[in-house]
């Protein structure tokens, strides 16, 4: 039979010696794949964990033999059985040993462990990915809390300033001014048309690190892994895109390895109408509940396209709203440590930027709603430091619209550490994007301020931590409740382990897309983020408290996303901005029958 071809599935020029078989897997009932010419192609989709409902195309793209083995999506490397080489003309294409997923999951642990360097390690599973996608899903759910910090911060970071010189195959789309008036047509490009989730930056303000232009793209990428691997979506309705309008990095505009357009950054009109013509095809082409999740823009622009679009179309902000999310669920976690409502504490950032203010808004709206008191007055629990001292009335004129909210009655304070003096605040939380800046003095003004101060250093990547773990228990002699937004190892101080938390976005923004997926949802409503706070501190045990973690251990991230996708699809129904009808009697079970698996497909 012919090999590579489009074959009509249901039509009467089909090939009638052409075998056709069903695969069935039992574990998740049955989902047949049409197997036509010794190819294979699920009928009904790529994967139906998500998807709205079966559909049965009227025809298949066929893949067999060599290009299987090429095919990420099908391709199982020596975890094909003798049958399906038979089967599908892979016979001698592979060495003649079978092995089980199990232990290709051992020994792709033990080849990236024999890497030193964390960029090779990144860059093996970005190998991986592209070369057997269940493989790379599975190693990553079964060594989470290992690998997490290679696919994502911070050696993400690293791969992103280096993005040119180790750019091998595209993974996402990338729309650049160049693109202009085309951009629907280039979505249509993408191979995938059932799409549930968009990451999409510019690139101008990745993690702590700057402009980093075309290059960002590493992070929808690696978002978008543990959108599929920590919450459950498909990676077929994941998109990764990158918005190329130039960089303001003159290392990247002189580096002959740049991949992306070599001109100053575009602003104003020319920037807000390719962003439009983005959001407007996105909608067109994908529909009302297509997730778009904003990711590393400049505060200008982030707060500016959150604001614009988010009455009409489904969008979030990672930095504002998942940062802001995550750290609430934390802190009503440190609670149980300290004793006192919310209401009780008092809030000081290092930092007035996007996750700064976010966080800022999301703690004053959670205060609103448990003691009954006005949003404007909840804020004045909350106090900021920027560049240029302590956000106040008397610098109003000068401010952004974003800090405008959190000037508030007080004599000018220029020094950080004044501030504190000041202030006298119970939490201290750093979201400065500058290293080292919670120095010896600071921590040790918040302990003599605090039995246990609350200390979260939430910038990344490492580098830019406001301080290391170690500093905080030992300046503060081991009483400080600490997390940080890297992660940090275990610190032994006077014979006691000490167990930082990690405030990382990715507690939250996998079971938050997961929420608004199965329930539908067209809109993102503030309450849907107190709600994912709220259910991400149910799941810290008094185990984790013993341990001083205000979060639970990543290793159960699977369990946790569902938990929070079901208190966030259950604020959709009850908020009207649910679609998917009826609502589901138990969501967490919903929610856990939805989420994809990475196991095997049988194929014959």
């Amino acid at each position: 039979p012919e090999r590579n071809v489009n074959v009509s599935v249901d039509s009467a020029v089909r090939d009638v010696n052409a075998p056709v078989a069903v695969e069935v897997d039992r574990s998740v009932g049955e989902k047949p794949f049409a197997v036509v010419g010794g190819g294979v192609e699920d009928m009904y989709g790529e994967d139906t964990a998500t998807e709205d409902q079966y559909i049965t195309p009227w025809s298949v793209s066929v893949a067999s033999g060599y290009s299987l083995l090429r095919d990420p999506h099908h391709n199982k490397g020596l975890a094909f059985t003798e049958k399906e080489r038979d089967a599908h003309f892979l016979r001698g294409l592979l060495p003649p040993v079978v092995v089980n997923h199990d232990l290709q999951v051992k020994k792709m642990m033990h080849n990236i462990r024999q890497y030193q360097v964390p960029l090779q390690r990144y860059q093996a599973m970005m190998d991986l990915q592209q070369r057997n996608e269940r493989l790379f899903y599975k190693l990553l759910i079964e060594n989470v809390e290992e690998l997490l910090p290679i696919v994502y911060t911070p050696t993400v970071g690293e791969a992103c300033q280096k993005y040119g010189s180790i750019f091998e195959n595209s993974q996402g789309l990338f729309i650049s001014l160049k693109d202009k008036g085309r951009i629907l047509e280039i979505l249509k490009n993408w191979p995938h048309k059932k799409i549930q989730v968009i990451v999409v930056t510019d690139g101008e303000r990745i993690l702590g690190l700057g402009d980093l232009g075309c290059q960002g793209m590493g992070i929808p990428v690696g978002k978008l892994a543990l959108y599929t691997a920590l919450g459950g979506v498909r990676p077929s309705a994941c998109l990764p895109i990158t918005i190329d309008v130039g960089t303001n990095n003159e290392k990247l505009l002189n580096d002959e390895f740049y991949i992306g357009l070599k001109q100053k950054r575009a602003a104003g009109q020319e920037y807000a109408e390719l962003m439009n013509e983005f959001m407007s095809a996105v909608k067109q082409n994908y529909g009302e509940k297509v997730l778009i999740q904003f990711e590393d823009f400049a505060n200008h622009n982030a707060f500016d396209l959150l604001e614009k679009y988010r009455t009409t179309h489904l969008v979030f902000n990672d930095d504002i709203q998942g940062t802001a999310s995550v750290v609430l669920g934390g802190l009503i976690s440190a609670l149980k440590l300290v004793g006192g409502s919310l209401a009780d504490q008092k809030f000081l950032f290092l930092g007035a930027g996007e996750a700064g203010t976010g966080i800022a808004e999301l703690i004053a709206l959670e205060i609103s709603k448990q003691t009954n008191i006005p949003l404007e007055e909840s804020r004045k629990k909350v106090w900021l430091v920027d560049s240029k001292g302590l956000i106040v009335k008397s610098r109003l004129d000068s401010l952004q619209h974003f800090k405008k909210p959190w000037a508030h009655d007080h004599e000018p304070v220029n020094e950080f550490l004044d501030a504190i003096k000041t202030i006298k605040p119970t939490v201290l939380i750093g979201s400065s994007g500058t290293g080292q800046t919670f120095t010896k003095e600071v921590v040790e003004t918040m302990s003599s301020l605090n039995e246990k101060p609350i200390i979260l250093a939430l910038s990344n990547p490492t580098s830019q931590s406001e301080c290391t773990a170690e500093q905080a228990y030992t300046w503060s002699e081991g009483r400080a409740i600490f997390a940080s937004g890297s992660p940090f190892k275990p610190v032994e101080y006077n014979g006691k382990l000490y167990v930082s938390g990690q405030a990382n976005n990715a507690y939250i923004f996998p079971g938050f897309g997961l929420g608004l997926i199965i329930s539908g949802a067209i809109r993102v409503h503030d309450d849907m983020l107190l709600a994912a706070s709220e259910a991400l501190a149910e799941q810290v045990t008094q185990e984790h408290f013993d341990k001083g973690l205000i979060f639970p251990p990543f290793t159960s991230i699977r369990k946790i996303s569902a938990h929070i996708a079901a208190k966030v699809a259950a604020k959709a129904y009850e908020l009207g901005l649910a679609s998917r009808l009826p609502q589901p009697e138990n969501l967490v079970a919903y929610a856990e029958s939805c989420m994809y698996s990475p196991k095997y497909r049988i194929y014959r």
